[in-house]
């Protein structure tokens, strides 16, 4: 895994004065290497910062800038989060799977859209996590303005009527029309917040992964822009919307157009056709959804080894495995795989508790 930045203050530069007497100067330059010795000395030791105290934490860890309202959209690459809520207070889990994205993929722009950004806020809140992922020179976080997202696009009728409705699934429905939208207009790889990225997903093109026999999930997407299969989806969300009817905008309709596009009534294992992969369930979703207490049962590094082999990422079902409780310490799944894969967020959960 890529080392951890170091995330130290740079050195003011000195100004001597040539009007300055030489006890002076010598004096400024004894105490300015002593600082150079000092800071060369915290680089080479290549330890991630502490969290031991608030004041340490904020010594180390610079503030991270305001977010530009019309920066550079996403590029077809880029791998991508999105928040629809209007949360700004990021969960260990949130903060984990951005870590581990941007630690797979150190030469790749990480990009966090968060809709709590999109609404005249010029700056981030002071959260440990933002300050966290700022350390990562490829993580950015931006705002997500959701109609101009759509605009362009038959999503954009859509949005607008059901602000002016009532709807049960609303937030997740909402969730399920960015990433197809932002995979059609940018492209690139897009991942939900409650995944632990194991390995690069750059060779991984035109693809989705299968969470269950014959059921697509979107929670991972990897698409060109422009894509034909992503336009379909966009299509098949208004034409056959049903956003009352849990997973009818996600998964299923992700099945739907699939099953379509390749004319089949089952999709096999490790399938592909005209161009567009369904990757092997084990890829993404090596602990099925009905199985997700296994993430917090001990299991020990062969095994891990084995589950894993052939994963690029392990979605955690966040949904349903938010409110169980984690010990950071112990030998469970999820507990080895912040260790490994997100140490920085590793070590704030355990200095928390």
């Amino acid at each position: 895994l890529p080392r951890m930045p170091g995330c130290l203050l740079k050195p003011n530069t000195v100004l001597l004065s040539h009007r300055l007497g030489a006890l002076f100067t010598l004096s400024a330059l004894f105490v300015f290497f002593v600082m150079f010795y000092w800071r060369t000395g915290q680089d080479a030791e290549g330890q991630l910062y502490s969290f031991s105290t608030q004041s340490r934490h904020e010594q180390v860890l610079p503030s991270l800038p305001p977010p530009a309202a019309h920066g550079p959209p996403p590029s077809p690459g880029d791998v991508l989060f999105v928040e629809t809520s209007e949360r700004m207070n990021p969960s260990y889990l949130f903060v984990c799977s951005v870590e581990s994205a941007a630690r797979t993929h150190p030469g790749t722009r990480v990009v966090v859209l968060m809709k709590g950004l999109a609404n005249g806020n010029a700056s981030l809140p002071n959260h440990w996590g933002f300050s966290l992922l700022s350390c990562f020179p490829n993580v950015e976080v931006r705002p997500l303005d959701l109609r101009e997202l759509f605009s362009g696009t038959p999503l954009a009728k859509w949005y607008l009527q059901a602000q002016q409705r009532w709807e049960p699934y609303f937030l997740p429905v909402l969730s399920d029309a960015c990433r197809i939208a932002i995979m059609w207009k940018f492209g690139g790889i897009y991942l939900d917040t409650d995944f632990i990225v194991l390995k690069n997903l750059k060779n991984l093109t035109n693809a989705l992964g299968m969470q269950s026999q014959d059921v697509l999930n979107g929670a991972f997407l990897s698409f060109k822009p422009k894509h034909k299969f992503m336009e379909l989806c966009i299509q098949d969300f208004v034409d056959n919307y049903k956003g009352w009817i849990w997973a009818h905008q996600g998964p299923h309709l992700l099945t739907r157009v699939f099953k379509k596009w390749c004319s089949i009534s089952n999709i096999q294992n490790a399938m592909s056709c005209k161009g567009v992969s369904a990757l092997p369930q084990e890829a993404f979703y090596p602990i099925c959804w009905e199985d997700w207490h296994k993430l917090f049962e001990a299991i020990s590094s062969s095994e891990l080894h084995r589950l894993l082999n052939n994963t690029y990422a392990v979605h955690v079902w966040n949904k349903l495995s938010h409110g169980t409780r984690l010990e950071i310490t112990s030998q469970a799944l999820l507990s080895q795989l912040y260790s490994q894969f997100c140490p920085a967020t590793s070590l704030k959960m355990k200095n928390d508790s």
